[in-house]
């Protein structure tokens, strides 16, 4: 994978995560944290493990550093928290992308995961394993949202590049 499909590809991660957060600053505070049939329970729920999950490969990939545990849920009682979080995150996110090489996308990484086994990905890999799984949680976050009647609209990555493209 070339940088620039990365870069590209991160373009549209924050693109469709920002038409999500668009809409869950609909909801009321009983919405937001209404258990539904999503594996993660509610949208305030799925926000932190998708916030989570960006913030944990950012630091196993450029900082080293292996956290024994997600962010919790209940460290981000409202959306400001966790918007204010995501952006420091975003901004952080960046700026390791921007530091990246091809040869670098090619490297094989090692870190450890949250109950310390020992792994090893080639880093162009997992950063777009991140974008994928994000993909997966704002589908499910589109799908609570469009059952409270705040449907984010369409978040297709073509959408994304005939938009930006």
């Amino acid at each position: 994978m070339s940088k620039k499909t990365l870069l590209t590809l991160y373009e549209y991660n924050y693109w469709a995560t920002d038409k999500i957060l668009t809409q869950v600053r609909r909801l009321d505070e009983k919405e937001f944290l209404t258990e539904t049939a999503c594996n993660m329970g509610c949208v305030r729920d799925t926000l932190v493990h998708l916030l989570a999950a960006e913030w944990i490969w950012r630091l196993r990939m450029q900082e080293q550093t292996f956290p024994a545990a997600l962010l919790r849920p209940d460290d981000f009682p409202t959306l400001e928290a966790i918007e204010t979080f995501w952006e420091t995150e975003k901004h952080q996110m960046w700026g390791f992308l921007g530091g990246l090489d091809k040869d670098d996308l090619q490297q094989v990484v090692t870190y450890r995961t949250t109950s310390g086994k020992e792994m090893a990905n080639v880093l162009g890999h997992v950063l777009h394993h991140v974008v994928l799984h994000g993909m997966q949680h704002r589908a499910e976050l589109a799908a609570m949202l469009t059952a409270f009647g705040y449907s984010p609209g369409d978040i297709d990555f073509i959408v994304y590049l005939r938009d930006h493209g």
